[in-house]
């Protein structure tokens, strides 16, 4: 499992990472920016896969991966 972190502010709503979303985890939140544009934000209900394709097409470096899973039975977070 993943959490994918939205820095919304640097978002200009290009919405690559919606199109690219291979489990479509995402969609456009109905708030608006400081850039004044719709960002990206995770569905209610949804997980994201940790597969990076929004990471990846994002052409202004506005989302990060956090990879959740136990260890050991413990909490590791990796972040990429």
């Amino acid at each position: 499992m993943a959490e994918t972190i939205i820095q919304k502010d640097k978002c200009k709503g290009c919405r690559l990472c919606i199109f690219f979303c291979p489990s479509k985890t995402l969609e456009l939140s109905p708030v608006l920016n400081k850039k004044g544009v719709k960002y990206p934000k995770r569905k209610d209900g949804t997980v994201c896969t940790g597969c990076g394709f929004c990471y990846l097409v994002c052409p202004d470096a506005c989302i990060e991966i956090l990879d959740t899973h136990r260890v050991k039975g413990k909490e590791h977070s990796e972040k990429y």
